[in-house]
C-alpha cells in the first residue's frame, strides 16, 4: 500500500465484513447451526487480522519517523477496527451462550 489512504480504507472494509461474519454467525447459533457460527466468527477473526495488519503497517511507519496526517478517515478507520473488535468478542460469548441453551 502506498499511502495512508490505502492503509485507513484497508482498515475499514475488512473490520466492517469482521463485524458482519460476526453477526451471521450469531444468527447462525441462534438457529442452532452452531459449526456454521463457529466457521462465521473464525472468517471474522480472519478479517480482523487483515486490518490488524494494515493498522500495524501505519504505526510502524510512524515509529519510524513518517509522521501520518490526522484526518477523520483515520478517526473513522480506528472506530470501525475498535467496534469490529468488541463486536467479535461479544458474538463469540453469545454463541456459546446459545450452545449452551440449546
Amino acid at each position: 500500500m502506498e499511502n495512508q489512504e490505502e492503509y485507513l480504507l484497508n482498515i475499514i472494509v475488512n473490520s466492517g465484513e469482521a463485524k458482519s461474519l460476526a453477526f451471521e454467525g450469531i444468527q447462525m447459533a441462534k438457529k442452532g447451526d452452531f459449526d456454521g457460527a463457529v466457521k462465521k466468527l473464525d472468517e471474522a477473526k480472519e478479517m480482523q487480522q487483515k486490518a490488524h495488519a494494515a493498522q500495524t503497517e501505519l504505526l510502524v511507519k510512524e515509529a519510524n519517523g513518517e509522521k501520518a496526517p490526522f484526518s477523520i478517515l483515520l478517526i473513522h478507520a480506528q472506530d470501525h477496527l475498535m467496534n469490529s473488535i468488541t463486536f467479535v468478542d461479544l458474538a463469540k460469548e453469545m454463541v456459546e451462550l446459545y450452545r449452551r441453551l440449546n
